[in-house]
């Protein structure tokens, strides 16, 4: 570690601060603009099967400020005759307001009488004012108001011929660009300090922050997961889940979106044509749609990931690829970055200064973070690599999906792989090359749980097989995920595998929300359930998630912020990482165990004195290659405890503590202890 030091701590403050700013103005500039009051409808779907009426573009704007309403649809119409349409403004579950009209009594030709072909109405604009004192006031100001229209067609023989829906907005919405914008922002930010606070020295600090940042953007990846969900979402939890799209890589940037519709039309596939763009008639997934018709021509249902998409303004067939593109791109990012500052410190001679280990191990450093990288990106590769197995946008896509599925689950397979062998070697925390290429995925863990990592892997992998795999049922999917959550609550509540009892308890709320979310998600998933049940949920699903949200950006940013102005950041942490290697002796070299990790290779005396024939007088162990350089190892103590044969003290290791006894005297005390 880098001794303290005035200029290191200005420096770290400036960069720190410089971070700061930025994101203050930033997050200042991304604030919503007022809109105006109005409600409004674009969408206007079948609530019925066999609906003789069917409306593939429909308009509906009323402002309260002129109490004007416009209004334009068109759509095919197989009705023959006069009818009798009737109104019904459904909030919350219940019945607001219903009303009956006659379209000829009302002077609207083009329903009196109806006609079958095709119908048009233009845009139409009257003056409503003497109803405008039956709509209240929070209409307007309730985000995200859970309400529609729904309009039934009677014949003169009063049989019902057609039903439609419509749902109403207010223009007020959860759903800001600055929610999107600040939370990256902060969790961005706090990954930047904490590699700043790693580069001038700060590590124990450094790996804190990066663990709570890392747990908080796994959060944000199981929120939209749930939105992955096909279930009818109530529109409050909808716009909610949408602002934590980004964490998936699904951002809509408009050339990009250009690009992949090329490039699947040049791979064989056939592009979406982007809905919103094109004002075809849309229903999103909401209520009923069991007994929905089917879809017609120019209209179509979204539910689950087609619904993300949509909500997104992302053609279905570019979804995946939007996210394959921002995953790789912070690899390219990440991979330019290191090289950059590698090809830097080597011309201006980093050989000397506190840059030094990073110039000599940039190569397995980038290796461990493209591996951590490839960690935090999982769950929306296991989701959206085998969703793209049952969407199949052209051939070259599902190759790729294909591709990077087995790469990213054989590269951590791997990972795992190589970590548990390491850990019955006991050099996960002792050989320092190792711990630069592999140490990003089990340094946040105590060393005894070094296998956590594999839990997370499997984790995720069944999820993403869930929402995948099962679109077409969404309450299947809904109670996968809930016995998913519960035991994976189940497991990290009994075992915290985590650093500290802060990580740890951070980590178990963030699987209890989201095992709440899982149960209201099965409420949403019952069609039967009661439209006023399902619509409360939403409200409690958006009030908890946001306050818990915004709880952990706050720990976060004081842990940032302690770490920029304090004096010694790694000082609050010390007895962190001193338990951690406490763990180490006590799991690793307990006495009680007797070294199982060397007696499953062959207790051998040759193997024990190769174990610590590198070993020089002050205690420290080297590298086998014989290079002295000093490692951050722990020294060896003399603990005394007894065998059951004899009194002579075994040596195991300790941190220095106890009294230390001379390398050769450890070496042969040990190599007798086993050859008895």
């Amino acid at each position: 570690m880098v001794p303290f030091n005035y200029q290191n701590t200005s420096r770290w403050r400036f960069w720190s601060m410089t971070l700061v700013s930025i994101l203050v103005l930033v997050g200042g500039c991304a604030g919503a603009i007022p809109k105006e009051k109005s409600i409004s409808s674009q969408f206007l779907a079948t609530c019925m099967a066999n609906s003789q009426f069917v409306v593939s573009d429909f308009f509906f704007l009323y402002t309260p400020g002129n109490s004007t309403l416009q209004y334009s649809f068109q759509g095919t119409s197989s009705i023959e005759g006069n009818v009798i349409i009737s109104l019904e403004i459904i909030v919350y579950g219940y019945s607001a307001h219903t009303e009956k009209f006659d379209p000829c009594a009302s002077n609207m030709r083009s329903l009196c009488p109806m006609q079958p072909g095709a119908v048009v109405l233009g845009l139409n604009s009257r003056n409503i004012s003497e109803f405008a004192n039956k709509i209240p006031s929070q209409a307007f100001s309730v985000p995200d108001i859970d309400g529609l229209v729904r309009i039934k067609f009677t014949s003169s023989t009063g049989i019902q011929v057609a039903c439609l829906e419509a749902e109403l907005s207010n223009s007020q919405t959860v759903h800001q660009n600055g929610v999107g914008w600040a939370t990256a922002l902060i969790t961005g930010s706090s990954l930047l300090v904490s590699g700043i606070a790693s580069a001038f020295g700060h590590t124990k600090a450094a790996g804190h922050i990066a663990t709570i940042a890392l747990s908080l953007f796994g959060y944000f990846q199981s929120q939209v997961i749930f939105a992955m969900v096909a279930v009818k979402l109530p529109p409050i939890a909808r716009s909610w889940l949408q602002n934590l799209s980004w964490s998936m890589g699904i951002i809509r940037v408009g050339f990009m979106q250009s690009v992949l519709s090329w490039y699947i039309d040049a791979t064989g596939g056939t592009p979406d044509l982007n809905p919103r763009v094109n004002r075809i008639n849309v229903q999103i997934a909401k209520r009923d749609l069991q007994t929905a018709a089917p879809p017609q021509p120019k209209s179509m249902i979204v539910t689950g990931v087609s619904r993300l998409a949509f909500l997104s303004a992302i053609a279905k067939t570019n979804l995946f690829m939007t996210s394959l593109g921002f995953f790789i791109s912070l690899i390219v990012v990440v991979i330019l970055v290191f090289v950059s500052l590698n090809l830097v410190f080597r011309i201006k001679g980093a050989r000397k200064s506190k840059f030094a280990i990073f110039e000599r191990n940039w190569s397995g450093s980038l290796k461990g973070i493209i591996y951590r990288i490839i960690s935090v990106g999982f769950p929306q590769l296991a989701a959206l690599c085998l969703w793209e197995l049952t969407s199949r946008d052209s051939p070259a896509i599902v190759v790729l999906a294909i591709a990077f599925f087995l790469i990213s689950l054989s590269l951590l397979s791997w990972a795992s792989y190589k970590i548990l062998t390491s850990a019955h070697l006991s050099i996960s925390y002792q050989d320092q090359a190792f711990l630069s290429k592999w140490g990003f995925l089990y340094t946040q863990f105590k060393s005894s749980n070094y296998f956590w990592i594999i839990l997370t892997v499997i984790y995720a992998l069944i999820k993403g097989c869930f929402i995948a795999f099962a679109q077409s049922n969404g309450l299947l999917q809904s109670i996968a995920l809930l016995i998913i959550e519960l035991a994976y609550l189940v497991a990290i509540s009994w075992i915290r595998p985590f650093l500290d009892r802060k990580i740890n308890t951070i980590n178990i709320c963030i699987c209890v929300a989201n095992v709440i979310n899982a149960i209201m998600l099965v409420f949403f998933g019952i069609s039967k359930g009661p439209s006023l049940v399902r619509s409360i949920l939403g409200v409690v699903l958006f009030v908890m998630n946001a306050i818990f949200v915004l709880v952990l950006l706050v720990l976060i940013l004081i842990a940032a912020i302690h770490a920029i102005f304090a004096e010694n950041p790694d000082s609050r942490y010390q007895h962190v990482q001193d338990n951690k290697h406490n763990s180490k002796i006590d799991k690793g070299f307990d006495h009680s165990v007797e070294f199982d990790a060397l007696n499953t290779q062959g207790n051998h005396p040759d193997m024990v004195r190769s174990r610590f024939s590198n070993i020089d007088e002050n205690g420290y162990r080297h590298e086998h290659s014989g290079v002295n350089r000093e490692l951050n190892a722990p020294k060896l103590s003399a603990i005394q405890h007894k065998d059951h044969n004899s009194n002579r003290p075994a040596l195991a290791y300790g941190n220095g503590s106890r009294n230390i006894r001379s390398s050769n005297l450890a070496t042969r005390k040990t190599a007798s202890h086993f050859s008895n």
